[in-house]
């Protein structure tokens, strides 16, 4: 399907990060976008102002015969009444990857894959092309703090987006440059195990073409099966670490994400002068240990942070970042697991992730796409951690978190909110 042959596009569910960066580069060609989202937010918010027509609610209402395309996300169940009246009427419908696919195969394409990252080496990469005079477009799995958007348009063959491995999506994307920042077993409600993960990387690794490039890190040993018969070019990002680098966002996993834009940035033949400028300029992503604010109670102003990690890798690494910048405070950590499949598969590891604050308040677990037949809850987390020494107690609402929180938080202190469900509105109340 060629993109001219769409003039009017309905995105399902467009208040998502991936959606709206994708309703707005339909909107940036000129295309008629609207979308429908029962959560008004920022993004809705924003997408209205831009010139997309965005419901309040969803139903058949919303699907007009003069659609030429429908996109809608996996998450979504399959019997949505939008999605089922978009097919009766013989729209033609995709997937969010399928179109991303669409639009950025064209480009020459440097797609950023891995369990953990993705967003912001993928931010990253959008500042240092700016910087190196590429002009690319990019889709970015978050809001650049420097624009406050998730897509940039660009007017150069470049392209940069987020490839992300649920139910193998990143196979739509065909990338000259594929950037895997590391890989473990995630999404463990489609993949059976960490195998099934690596053979959709293999998969995705083996289509970049001899004249393409793989950046990785070569010495992973999760990487290495991956990596048996590519015909493109491999290069190890580890070579571009920099610990001198001045980074505004703390912590290990952000110099590698640095050194990952760094190798690409190298590939493309960007000074590496015009590179590090870049990065040590780039003021991070929402909710990628974003600085929200500060509340004050009687042990003075506590500063807030707000971030999306909810895979035990990703909470202990922005854990080891806040103690990076802060390392003689009294961490709390709001958290809120994300899908029941997750916090069960993965249980211990949150235990021992977790058990790297100083104290935890929990929220309900977000169910997200799923049903709870696993019976997890976030009580069983509390009473691992209370085990081990962690001062933890678990609260049913957002408002009731953050009241304990403010009243709690021992001077000198500072609070992590993290999860990628509702979890955030505990950092608006306590900073608002």
């Amino acid at each position: 399907m060629e993109l001219n042959n769409f003039n009017r596009i309905h995105f399902i569910g467009v208040g998502g990060i991936g959606m709206s960066a994708l309703a707005r580069f339909f909107l940036h060609e000129k295309k008629l976008v609207s979308g429908s989202d029962r959560t008004p937010s920022v993004i809705t918010d924003a997408l209205t102002a831009e010139g997309v027509e965005v419901f309040g609610t969803q139903g058949p209402e919303n699907i007009f015969s003069d659609f030429d395309l429908v996109v809608y996300t996996e998450a979504m169940p399959k019997d949505h009444p939008e999605l089922v009246e978009a097919r009766v009427m013989g729209i033609p419908t995709m997937n969010y990857f399928e179109a991303l696919g669409m639009v950025a195969n064209p480009y020459y394409l440097i797609a950023v894959a891995g369990a953990h990252g993705k967003t912001t080496t993928t931010a990253m990469l959008t500042d240092v092309l700016e910087e190196g005079g590429l002009d690319p477009t990019a889709i970015i799995g978050s809001l650049r703090s420097k624009t406050g958007s998730n897509f940039r348009p660009g007017k150069s063959k470049y392209a940069v987006v987020e490839a992300c491995e649920y139910k193998r999506d990143f196979l739509h994307l065909k990338p000259e440059i594929l950037v895997i920042t590391n890989i473990e077993h995630e999404h463990v409600d489609y993949y059976k195990d960490l195998a099934d993960v690596q053979d959709a990387f293999r998969t995705i690794a083996l289509s970049v073409p001899e004249s393409g490039f793989i950046i990785t890190d070569t010495t992973s040993p999760t990487i290495k099966p991956v990596l048996e018969g590519v015909v493109a070019t491999v290069i190890d990002y580890r070579k571009y670490f920099d610990l001198t680098l001045s980074l505004h966002q703390p912590g290990m996993h952000n110099r590698l994400n640095a050194a990952a834009a760094r190798a690409v940035a190298a590939t493309l033949g960007i000074d590496d002068t015009d590179t590090k400028a870049a990065l040590e300029n780039f003021a991070g992503t929402w909710r990628r240990f974003e600085y929200k604010g500060t509340f004050v109670n009687d042990g003075g102003a506590i500063p807030v942070f707000d971030d999306y990690g909810h895979h035990p890798t990703e909470v202990a690494a922005t854990i080891a970042g806040a103690r990076e910048q802060y390392p003689d405070r009294h961490l709390t950590l709001v958290f809120q697991s994300h899908t029941y499949s997750r916090t069960y598969e993965l249980f211990a590891d949150f235990v021992t992730a977790l058990s790297k604050a100083d104290k935890v308040v929990l929220l309900p677990i977000y169910a997200a796409r799923e049903e709870n037949t696993y019976g997890i809850t976030s009580e069983q987390l509390a009473e691992k951690l209370v085990e081990a020494g962690i001062p933890t107690e678990v609260f049913q609402t957002n408002g009731g978190a953050a009241e304990a929180v403010k009243e709690n938080t021992p001077q000198g202190g500072v609070v992590l909110v993290m999860g990628a469900g509702d979890v955030t509105e505990v950092a608006t109340l306590l900073t608002t």
